[in-house]
C-alpha cells in the first residue's frame, strides 16, 4: 500500500511525472477558467474518455439491460466489461465478486443489514474513531439486533496503530469495519496486518476503500479482506459504487432480493436498476488510468489480456503515489509557512503514510471563512466536519467548526500549491 521508494529518489521520478499530458485529457482543468480543484475528496473529475462513453451510451444504448434486442444486449455486454475492469482494479479472484450500486454509503448500509442477522455468539463490532460516518453509524444500528462496539482509536500521531486493535479482538468479535485512508487526515492504515490480525480472532474484516481509491493500488488479495467498497466518482468516474466482497461470503449473506434474482453475487446484492451510463464511465475511468501506466513508464505495453491490464494500472498507481508524495511535503511546508495547524502525518519522512488530503486551521480565521476567501480566489477547498464528527471532537475540534481540507490528487500541480499558499499568506497579513 505504501511506495517503498524514498528520499532523493522519490522527488527524481516526481519530477518525471507527465502532469502537462495527464492534465489535458481532463477537460475541467485543461480549461481556461484557471479554477483550482482542491476538492477532490469530495469527487475528482472526469477525464474525456469517461465522459465520450457516459455520452455514447445515453446516445446509443439507453435501454434497459436483459431483453433480446441488439441494444439491451450491449447494454449487458457493457456492464459485464465495467465488471471485468472493476474486478482488475481490485485483484478480485472473478468478476462475479463484484456489485455495482448508486454509492458507498447504500452498500455499507445493505451489509450491516445482512451481517446483522448473522451475530450469533460473535456479536462484537469494532470501529475506529477516524472513519466517515457512513462506516459506523450503519454499523451502530445493529445495536438493536444485540450488537455491542469496541472502539480502535487514531493516536496523536495522526494514525491507526495495529497494536491498539490486539487488545479489542477477541472470540466474541464478528467483524472489523475500518477505513483504508482518512478522507479528513489523509493518513494511510495498515489494512494488511489489520485483516490478519482479525482473521487469527476468527473475525472478518470490512474496508472503505473509497478515500484511497485515486491514490493507490488497490488489492484484495495481498490484503486478504473479506469486503470492500469503493465510489467511482473519486476515481475519475461519475458518481456510482461498488461492492467487493469473498464470492462464498457473499452467496452466504442473507440479503434483500426479488423472488426471480438468482441467490448468488452479483444478482442477489445489485437490487433494483443502477445508473449504466455511470458505469460505463467508470469502466473507461479504469481504463484512463491503465492508459496512465503506458505513458508513465517505457516498460509497460498496451495489451488486452488480464495481466497486462492489471500490470499497467499497478505501474500507474505507483507512479501516482511518488508524485502525491511530493505534492504533500510541497503542500504540508506552504501550511507551516503560514503558521496554520495542521492535523494528522506532518513529518516529512512519513509521506508514505498519507495521501494529499489535509486538515488544517488558521489560528486567527474560521474555517468558513478561509474556505471562503480560497473560494473568491478561484480554489476549491471544503470546510466542515468532512462526515467525520467523532474525528472532530477525538482531535479538540468543534464538529460545526471542523477543519478547512484541501484535497489533491494526480492532475494537481506544486504551481497551483503556490497560489493557495499565496493566499493563506494574504488572509495572515490582513487578520
Amino acid at each position: 500500500m505504501k511506495s517503498s521508494i524514498a528520499g532523493p529518489e522519490v522527488e527524481k521520478r516526481a519530477a518525471r511525472f507527465p502532469i502537462d499530458a495527464v492534465r489535458g485529457l481532463f477537460p475541467a482543468v485543461k480549461g481556461d477558467d484557471d479554477f483550482v480543484f482542491f476538492d477532490n475528496a469530495a469527487g475528482a473529475q472526469v477525464p474525456q474518455t469517461a465522459l465520450d462513453a457516459v455520452k455514447r451510451h445515453l446516445l446509443q444504448n439507453n435501454v434497459q439491460r436483459g431483453g433480446r434486442y441488439g441494444k439491451s444486449v450491449e447494454v449487458d455486454a457493457t456492464i459485464a466489461r465495467a465488471r471485468e475492469s472493476t474486478a482488475m482494479l481490485v485483484n478480485a479472484k472473478s468478476a462475479s465478486e463484484i456489485a455495482f450500486g448508486m454509492n458507498a454509503t447504500s452498500f455499507i448500509r445493505m451489509m450491516s443489514l445482512a451481517i446483522g442477522q448473522t451475530l450469533g455468539g460473535r456479536n462484537e463490532i469494532i470501529l475506529t474513531d477516524m472513519d466517515h460516518e457512513a462506516n459506523i453509524a450503519t454499523w451502530m444500528t445493529l445495536a438493536r439486533d444485540g450488537a455491542k462496539f469496541l472502539w480502535w482509536k487514531m493516536r496523536a500521531d495522526g494514525n491507526l496503530h495495529p497494536e491498539d486493535l490486539k487488545p479489542l479482538l477477541s472470540s466474541r468479535t464478528r467483524l472489523l469495519a475500518c477505513t483504508v485512508t482518512s478522507n479528513a487526515l489523509g493518513s494511510i492504515v495498515d489494512i494488511a496486518e489489520a485483516g490478519k490480525l482479525a482473521h487469527d480472532a476468527g473475525a472478518e474484516i470490512f474496508l472503505d476503500c473509497v478515500h484511497y481509491g485515486p491514490h493507490g493500488t488497490i488489492d484484495v488479495q495481498a490484503w486478504d479482506c473479506d469486503y470492500l467498497v469503493c465510489s467511482g466518482y473519486k476515481i475519475f468516474s461519475p458518481h456510482m459504487g461498488f461492492l467487493w466482497g469473498r464470492h462464498q461470503l457473499l452467496k452466504a449473506l442473507p440479503t434483500f432480493r426479488e423472488d426471480f434474482i438468482p441467490d448468488e453475487p452479483p444478482e442477489k446484492i445489485e437490487a433494483g436498476t443502477f445508473i449504466y451510463e455511470n458505469v460505463a464511465g467508470f469502466d473507461a475511468a479504469i481504463r484512463y488510468l491503465e492508459q496512465l501506466g503506458v505513458l508513465v513508464s517505457a516498460d509497460a505495453t498496451p495489451g488486452a489480456s488480464a495481466a497486462t491490464r492489471r500490470s499497467n494500472l499497478v505501474t500507474a498507481m505507483r507512479a501516482v503515489q511518488i508524485y502525491e508524495q511530493s505534492l504533500s511535503r510541497e503542500l504540508l511546508r506552504a501550511l507551516r509557512e503560514v503558521g496554520a495547524t495542521v492535523y494528522g502525518i506532518r513529518e516529512d519522512e512519513r509521506m508514505r503514510e498519507r495521501v494529499p488530503t489535509v486538515g488544517f486551521n488558521l489560528k486567527t480565521k474560521e474555517p468558513a471563512e478561509v474556505t471562503k476567501r480560497l473560494a473568491e480566489a478561484g480554489i476549491g477547498v471544503r470546510d466542515g466536519h468532512m462526515y467525520a464528527p467523532r474525528l472532530m471532537r477525538s482531535l479538540g475540534l468543534d464538529p460545526q467548526r471542523g477543519v478547512v481540507r484541501a484535497s489533491l490528487v494526480h492532475y494537481n500541480t506544486l504551481e497551483e500549491i503556490e497560489r493557495f499558499a499565496d493566499v493563506l499568506s494574504g488572509l495572515n497579513r490582513h487578520s
